[in-house]
């Protein structure tokens, strides 16, 4: 039997798999725009939810569909009983992404997608309670805390920080979330995404191709990088110190956290974004040691390696700025991106055809079956 041949496409980057109208990264690949709007003009004007909405319909929202979907997804944070009570049987050394595949497995056994007539209705469901899901776990698991569901702050980004901290948070915060949460959004086809397509391509139901994403996204290689970077940041005192670690570093040819994409080559469209939101609220902090170090370390491997500072990077700062705890900086990932995911999914259903590829063979070519009586004389005599 002779493999067939197929052109070399490792890790599929750089290969088009197929069509969207939900988002770019430019000719150049140094630009995002959702459904053709720029991430700059986004993050500056909109809110999260004014973006949630962009991409799950198509188009920004006018001023009475904003408040009503705001309105639905404030009704829809609240959590099932039996829900709380199995987040409450999850101790606080479960991964937080475990908890997240968990819960949204069970919100989907719960209130089932049970045709298309209802996949506007559990996309939205998804986005109102993915937060609701960790942040329940996170304050039961660590405090002892049973925290009520906030159903009153029109923003995603307020209602996490007020039940995190159990006060409403200060505008400057809820700015600095909400920005967050636009650049978290959508992002084409990375792995996650590429994921809940394939899900999709099935005619899977909407809850399931989420849950295969947020596994997806539980991978050391795609999700998680902010908490690996801070957990880098944290372990030096002064810039000068981070400096001359990262050279040594560079030297070795080690990889630093926080630095790379598969995509953006010169530059991440995000990154100036965040990392002025953490130069921000570092002054009103009066941080002299979190973001000095993180631009030490910037600017010493891009100096010594041309290599740009990716969004994850400066997002560690700013996070641990806004008083969220690391271990969930990627489940605030997935409360931003499950709305891009689910527009993918909706996209996928539009026009579906089931997604496989082809596979390259490589083992061994045609053989005969031997019988087992015979395997174990034969494997003596070739001895």
């Amino acid at each position: 039997m002779n493999a067939v041949e197929y052109p070399s496409v490792g890790g599929l980057q750089g290969q088009v798999v197929g069509d969207t109208s939900i988002s770019s990264l430019g000719p150049s690949g140094t630009q995002l725009a959702y459904r053709g709007y720029e991430i700059e003009d986004l993050v500056h004007r909109a809110s999260f939810e004014e973006v949630a909405f962009l991409l799950l319909h198509g188009e920004l929202p006018l001023g009475s569909q904003l408040d009503n979907f705001c309105a639905e997804l404030r009704r829809r944070r609240q959590l099932p009983a039996v829900l709380r009570e199995l987040l409450e049987q999850l101790p606080q050394t479960v991964h937080p992404m475990e908890v997240l595949r968990t819960g949204v497995s069970l919100l989907g056994n719960l209130e089932p997608e049970d045709d298309l007539s209802e996949q506007w209705s559990s996309a939205t469901r998804l986005l109102a309670a993915i937060p609701s899901i960790f942040v329940y776990w996170y304050r039961f698991s660590h405090d002892g805390v049973r925290v009520e569901i906030d159903q009153q702050s029109n923003s995603m980004a307020e209602s996490i920080l007020t039940m995190l901290h159990d006060r409403r948070p200060e505008p400057r915060h809820i700015a600095a979330l909400n920005a967050s949460l636009i650049l978290y959004a959508e992002h084409e086809l990375n792995a996650s995404t590429f994921t809940a397509r394939v899900c999709a391509s099935t005619l899977s139901d909407l809850p399931s191709c989420v849950v295969a994403a947020i596994g997806s996204l539980r991978g050391s290689l795609h999700g998680g990088a902010s908490e690996s970077a801070l957990a880098f940041i944290d372990q030096f005192a002064s810039p000068k110190k981070a400096v001359a670690v990262v050279k040594k570093m560079l030297e070795r040819g080690e990889n630093v956290m926080g630095f790379g994409h598969a995509v953006y080559k010169r530059r991440d469209p995000r990154t100036a974004i965040i990392k002025e939101w953490a130069r921000r609220l570092s002054k009103a902090s009066g941080d002299r040691q979190l973001v000095p170090v993180s631009q030490a370390i910037e600017e010493t491997v891009w100096g010594e390696k041309r290599l740009p500072a990716n969004a994850d990077f400066y997002h560690a700062a700013t996070y641990r700025m806004l008083g969220i705890p690391d271990c969930l900086f990627t489940p605030i990932f997935v409360a931003a991106r499950v709305a891009g995911w689910s527009a993918h999914i909706l996209e996928q259903r539009e026009h579906n055809r089931i997604i496989r590829p082809s596979a390259r063979y490589r083992g061994p070519a045609q053989r005969e079956f031997i019988p087992l009586s015979r395997r174990s004389a034969i494997i003596e005599e070739a001895y």
